[in-house]
């Protein structure tokens, strides 16, 4: 047996989706954020004022790309960022 080093390949790499900006209209930013990841009013409004903020961790990539958007059509400012 030899000790040495192995990588595992997965299909399913998880995604981070982070708020980088709030843009105009935080209240509908806010609104997304809720309804992604079901937080109360007041959590979403301080998550999203703290940016970067990371909204959500470790979800598949069509899951990060759906919350990207939805986040950009309220204005803000997102992107999903591939877990190291």
């Amino acid at each position: 047996m030899t000790d040495g080093w192995f990588l595992l390949v997965c299909d399913d790499v998880p995604y981070d989706v982070v708020v980088t900006d709030p843009g105009a209209h935080v209240l509908d930013v806010v609104q997304v954020v809720r309804r992604l990841t079901g937080l109360s009013l007041w959590h979403s409004k301080v998550l999203v004022t703290r940016v970067p903020a990371p909204i959500l961790k470790g979800v598949p990539e069509e899951d990060a790309t759906a919350a990207v958007s939805a986040l950009r059509e309220a204005g803000a400012q997102a992107e999903a960022r591939e877990q190291p």
